[in-house]
């Protein structure tokens, strides 16, 4: 990465083998940040900011700028950035240009407003090794009196071009996360957004776009938001042709004040252009494990794990949880999970969230019981928590009813029969923090599972002056207590869940280790939910359960599920008290197999073959960093007219080398360039047909 500056014209260069690319803009001569190119290189003497003249009365020059940020106001009446509200109820920001700052790989462009003390900053961050450029905005109260924000977008791009561009998105639900959806944006407006204080559910926090782009081949333009809670991508296409994309903070609901002397980072945005969707998701993979992870467990394989739920519910106790961990060590597990049910006067979803202590009925002899029986086995301990909620019937709602969002004059909506906690309120996350952190302090526990499983409602909060500011200020919180307990914890590795895959995004891999994609654990349903998860997101991250949910049609075979979920980081989830020997054999099999490949499916590079919808047959492989070695994945439901076959050609491998493996019983030694361009016949005629195959380079 090179950044370069030459008469107010910002230069940001990539160096990458898939797509080396530019990334320009500059400031014109009224002080006006002007986005200039984004795509293939040029000449760096070349670019020059093109001077636009008002077109006539209802359509300025301001309407027709392409920028990194626009602000509200003045003649510009197209989608903005930026809007705050000055102590004297001034509605505009004017800034004018005032330098930069460089120092490396990151650059600093700094803005005034015209009049208020308001300093705003577009920041910019380059990696060496990554084709990913990262940006985001600063604002500063440099006065006395306080700004109110509005909208506070994290950047703005502009499309190259004046064609129309589709957008890839998501359009889920709860057990249905991260279904694709492609829509053609030819005018006006097009929004993917959430509103519930959380990320994931529906819509994600990103951007695709393209126009003749296939999996290998054409211009993709992406974008992932580094943040949580509720989220905004708003793309526009004008009378000229032109596609603008902003996002970041939703401005629905939204305000944020900014005090005298604060500064506030928006949350980041990360970005780039490549060849192809494939380039995109495996740079986007690289880029996770390499600069967004935690650190302490960004670079470890994650523990193969056994989550009790499936099992016993909310009847959790230490004979029953310590013989499905004698179990599921048989299998070869590694991290033993106990979920809901452990703690208060839990015996269902009707109470006990809030009251995090040990269930003395259930355990008598407390939690250490049954840990130490976990770790006898050879198996690390974890739990599962649920902070943000608590039920009205439980100690902490008794004691604290105020502790919740809520209006006076309202009745309070219950989701799964629980209440949204303030988490706004310093004593709300003293005590949050207190009571995981003598959790972790106490026990030896390895792993906390944090759940959220429902969406905010009733969102008064009497402790802000500004109400609106909760959307942010709540996310913010969980960001910050879980990073403290990792400071204080950090052998302990913390999953994010929200009632599925309600929190699957780029925050929660900057403070999370993994995350839960989805409580539908069916292996057909989870090809289609597991593929639009991986084209944004990290496959490292991405829990996948083996379970006893067979197929909501027709049962399928326990190795069918293994082999859906081992193209993520392997779990199990289903009830082993009533496994068979042989089912419990074919566990242990499957686990030992994963661990032989677990390092090339969590940080290999991923390449997308056949798409179960659009080829009746799903199938992927994962090449390790050498190229030497691979794992293939082929899957499939059922098949038309009793059979499929077809040739499969294998991506991701070097062309000049020779490769062998075994596939139908035949050893094939081929070379990366056969593979690739004439490939390997296949031919599928049962139902729930599956394979995985090893390719491993030879002399």
């Amino acid at each position: 990465m090179s950044i370069f500056c030459k008469n107010d014209i910002f230069i940001i260069q990539t160096n990458d083998n898939d797509c080396e690319y530019h990334y320009v803009f500059g400031i014109d001569k009224f002080q006006t940040n002007q986005q200039i190119h984004w795509g293939k290189k040029c000449c760096v003497d070349d670019y020059f900011i093109n001077e636009l003249g008002h077109q006539n009365s209802n359509h300025s020059n301001l309407d027709e700028y392409t920028q990194e940020l626009t602000p509200y106001g003045l003649t510009m009446y197209r989608n903005y950035d930026l809007k705050a509200r000055f102590s004297d109820g001034c509605r505009e920001i004017s800034l004018d240009y005032c330098g930069y700052a460089q120092d490396g790989n990151s650059l600093k462009v700094k803005f005034k407003d015209k009049h208020y003390p308001l300093e705003v900053v577009l920041n910019y961050e380059t990696y060496e090794d990554s084709s990913i450029i990262t940006k985001w905005i600063t604002v500063s109260n440099l006065g006395d009196d306080s700004i109110i924000f509005e909208k506070l977008f994290s950047g703005e791009f502009s499309l190259p071009g004046v064609k129309p561009y589709k957008f890839i998105n998501t359009n889920g639900s709860w057990g249905a996360e991260f279904k694709k959806t492609e829509t053609l944006l030819d005018g006006g407006s097009l929004i993917f957004e959430s509103r519930k204080g959380t990320s994931s559910h529906t819509n994600s926090p990103q951007f695709v776009a393209y126009q003749n782009a296939d999996e290998n081949s054409g211009n993709v333009y992406f974008a992932v938001l580094e943040y949580s809670g509720n989220f905004k991508v708003e793309a526009s296409r004008d009378l000229f042709g032109k596609t603008r994309v902003g996002m970041g903070l939703n401005d629905f609901d939204f305000e944020y004040e900014l005090k005298s002397g604060e500064t506030f980072d928006t949350p980041k945005i990360h970005f780039g252009l490549t060849q192809g969707f494939g380039n995109m998701s495996r740079a986007l993979n690289r880029f996770a494990i390499n600069h967004i992870f935690p650190r302490n467990f960004a670079n470890t394989p994650l523990p193969i794990l056994y989550n009790s739920w499936e099992a016993t519910w909310f009847d959790v106790n230490t004979a029953d949880q310590s013989k499905l961990a004698k179990l599921a060590a048989k299998a070869g597990v590694e991290l033993f999970v106990m979920d809901d049910g452990w703690f208060g006067q839990r015996k269902d979803d009707h109470a006990g969230l809030g009251d995090w202590y040990v269930n003395k009925e259930k355990f008598p002899n407390g939690l250490d019981e049954l840990i130490n029986n976990v770790n006898a086995s050879g198996m690390d301990f974890g739990i599962w928590v649920e902070p943000e909620m608590v039920n009205p019937d439980s100690d902490l709602y008794r004691n604290h009813p105020e502790w919740t969002y809520h209006y006076d004059t309202r009745t309070p909506c219950e989701l799964r029969n629980q209440l949204v906690l303030n988490m706004t309120k310093p004593e709300v996350q003293t005590y949050i923090f207190n009571c995981i952190n003598d959790l972790l302090t106490k026990h030896n526990i390895k792993y906390i599972k944090w759940d959220m499983n429902r969406p905010f409602s009733e969102n008064g909060s009497e402790n802000l002056k500004y109400p609106k500011m909760i959307w942010y200020l709540h996310t913010k919180a969980v960001y910050d207590i879980v990073d403290k307990l990792k400071e204080n914890h950090p052998d302990v590795q913390f999953e994010c869940c929200s009632s599925g895959g309600g929190r699957a995004d780029w925050g929660a891999f900057k403070h999370f280790d993994m995350v839960w994609t989805s409580d539908n654990t069916d292996a057909i349903d989870r090809i289609v939910i597991q593929d639009g998860y991986l084209l944004t997101r990290p496959t490292k991250a991405m829990r996948a359960w083996v379970t006893d949910t067979e197929g909501y049609n027709r049962k399928t075979p326990l190795d069918f599920r293994f082999h859906i979920a081992m193209r993520g980081s392997l779990s199990l989830g289903g009830n082993l008290l009533k496994y068979s020997e042989n089912e419990l054999q074919e566990a242990k099999k499957q686990v030992d197999f994963y661990k032989s490949i677990r390092d090339i499916v969590q940080f290999g590079d991923l390449y997308r073959l056949l798409d179960i919808d659009n080829d009746e047959i799903s199938s992927c492989i994962y090449v390790n960093e050498a190229k030497d070695k691979a794992v293939l994945f082929i899957a499939a439901v059922n098949t038309r007219c009793f059979k499929k076959k077809i040739p499969l050609y294998i991506n991701g491998l070097k062309e000049n080398a020779k490769y062998e493996f075994t596939f139908n019983n035949e050893k094939i030694v081929k070379s990366g360039a056969y593979l690739k361009n004439v490939g390997i016949p296949i031919e599928i005629r049962e139902q729930y047909y599956n394979n995985i195959i090893i390719i491993n380079e030879v002399e």
